[in-house]
């Protein structure tokens, strides 16, 4: 995608972690951005001095908040060239112990509020036959991990959603990218990370163990945010970006081996899977 000289930036979840960073590089270019978070003051250090940048309140679960957050950026800008979808939080459990509430919650936020934002979006990038919806998900959209089920139910449904929003829009010129991160280096785990402990011992050497590791690593992460962000946005400035992005060497080792694996059982039971069609002597002559 043909990004312009001084590209407008749509960010969502701006107050810490991926968003933050990866807002101060897109400021740190010159280009244009929006940031956004639960409560504008906690991005407007910023936002402050700079009259390339927006700051603006936005909780995805809004209809109303979005609705003003994409008008007043048209209204500022004239376009939106990227879209980052980084809003977004964990919740572990095991899938016996999970809390309805919770997982609920958590949808409505990395699901359903992701998707009325870019509804809310597509209309100004198809006018402009150009733009990137940046969807973050995870590793764990790809791959699914002990505790962590209702989280990756959520950023499986991101993805799915992804292949067949990039089928509708690509002959729009616009493009779909989902970054699926590993561990980084983030206060996710003390900020955006909800749990509900196990109770059950059976569990206990697994989405039990897990779910403690999750907090005990935060802050020791192989994964640098900042250069995640670097990694965005050359992505975004390919001619074709990806539809994948896997970042750091665990994300990337965990999906890989996961679709070898899943590819070796598939293909393994290829005469199964193509004996439940009809004879071909039964099949309509094209």
């Amino acid at each position: 995608m043909a990004i312009p000289q001084s590209p407008v930036w749509f960010i969502t979840g701006c107050s810490t972690g991926f968003g933050r960073d990866l807002a101060r590089l897109v400021l740190d270019r010159g280009w244009r951005a929006v940031v956004t978070a639960r409560g504008r003051d906690r991005v407007a250090d910023l936002v402050e001095g700079n009259a390339n940048a927006l700051a603006l309140d936005l909780d995805v679960n809004d209809e109303a908040q979005i609705a003003a957050a994409v008008s007043a950026t048209h209204e500022r800008f004239g376009r939106i060239d990227v879209l980052v979808n980084n809003a977004g939080y964990g919740y572990q459990a095991t899938a016996e112990e999970g809390v309805e509430a919770e997982i609920r919650a958590q949808f409505d936020t990395n699901v359903f509020g992701l998707f009325a934002l870019t509804r809310a979006v597509l209309p100004v990038m198809r006018a402009q036959r150009s733009g990137n919806i940046v969807n973050f998900t995870s590793v764990a959209g790809l791959v699914g991990f002990p505790g962590s089920g209702y989280y990756a139910a959520s950023k499986h449904a991101v993805e799915g959603w992804s292949d067949s929003l990039l089928a509708e829009v690509a002959p729009l010129g616009i493009a779909v990218t989902c970054v699926e991160p590993g561990p980084f280096r983030t206060d996710w785990a003390g900020r955006s990370l909800r749990q509900t402990p196990s109770s059950i011992a059976d569990y206990a050497n697994t989405a039990a163990s897990r779910m403690e590791g999750t907090k005990a690593i935060s802050g020791t992460q192989a994964g640098d945010p900042v250069r995640a962000g670097e990694a965005i946005i050359a992505a975004v400035e390919r001619d074709s970006p990806p539809r994948h992005l896997v970042l750091g060497r665990f994300g990337f080792d965990a999906v890989t081996g996961k679709l070898r694996e899943r590819l070796q059982a598939i293909e393994e039971d290829r005469a199964t899977s193509l004996g439940a069609d009809f004879p071909e002597q039964d099949q309509p002559s094209s």
